[in-house]
C-alpha cells in the first residue's frame, strides 16, 4: 500500500474511531481548582524544588514515569484538558498512579534546575528546552544522563491538546515504552481503537 494512501486511511479510522475513544467523565471527578498562578492543580500534580534530577529520583522512587507539564494562565487549550480530558477515570487513575506530573508554567519565575545542574527561571528554561505552546507534555526515561536538557533526554514530547481516547492512548505507550519499537505513535492509536 502507498505511504499516501495508508496515510489517509489511517486518518480515516481515527476520525471515524474517536468517538469509540471518548468516554464521559464521572461526575464525582470535579474540575481541579486553580493556583495563585493561574494554573489548574489537580490532586496528581506533584509540588516539588524543580530540580529535574531530585524530581527524577523521587519518581523512580515510587515507581513512576515522570512527566512534565507545561501550561500557562489563560490557556483556553490547559483548560480544556483539565475540565475535560483530565477528568476522565481512568486518565486520573493514570495520571496519579504511573506518574509524577510537574507543573511548569511557561512565563513563570520559580527556579528550575536541568539534568546538567543549569538553573533558570521557568520561562528561560522553557526557552532553553524549545517549549512554545501550551500544553505540552515531556516524558522523561526511568534514567537521564547529568550531561544534558530534560528536551534532550525526553522519551516523547507532545505538545497540543487532545481528546481523551489519545491522551489515554499516549499515557499508555509511554508506559509500555512505545518509543523504543518500531511502531510510530499514530499507528499504535489506529491500532488499539477498538480496544477503548
Amino acid at each position: 500500500m502507498q505511504p499516501t494512501r495508508r496515510l489517509l486511511l489511517t486518518g480515516a479510522a481515527l476520525a471515524l474511531a474517536a468517538p469509540a475513544l471518548i468516554r464521559p467523565a464521572r461526575a464525582d471527578l470535579a474540575h481541579p481548582p486553580l493556583g495563585e498562578d493561574g494554573l489548574h492543580k489537580p490532586d496528581w500534580l506533584h509540588e516539588t524544588f524543580r530540580d529535574m534530577r531530585d524530581d527524577l529520583a523521587e519518581a523512580s522512587a515510587q515507581g513512576k514515569r515522570m512527566l512534565v507539564l507545561v501550561e500557562q494562565r489563560g490557556c483556553i487549550y490547559c483548560t480544556r484538558m483539565h475540565e475535560t480530558v483530565y477528568t476522565d477515570e481512568r486518565i486520573a487513575t493514570m495520571l496519579r498512579e504511573d506518574f509524577f506530573v510537574v507543573q511548569m508554567n511557561l512565563f513563570g519565575n520559580v527556579p528550575v534546575t536541568d539534568f546538567d545542574g543549569e538553573e533558570m527561571d521557568e520561562r528561560d528554561m522553557m526557552r532553553r528546552w524549545g517549549v512554545v505552546f501550551t500544553p505540552t507534555m515531556i516524558f522523561l526515561p526511568e534514567s537521564v544522563p547529568e550531561s544534558g536538557t530534560a528536551a534532550q533526554a525526553a522519551s516523547m514530547v507532545m505538545p497540543g491538546a487532545f481528546e481523551r481516547g489519545t491522551t489515554r492512548l499516549m499515557l499508555q505507550f509511554v508506559l509500555e515504552r512505545g518509543y523504543d519499537g518500531d511502531e510510530h505513535f499514530q499507528h499504535y492509536v489506529a491500532r488499539n481503537l477498538n480496544e477503548g
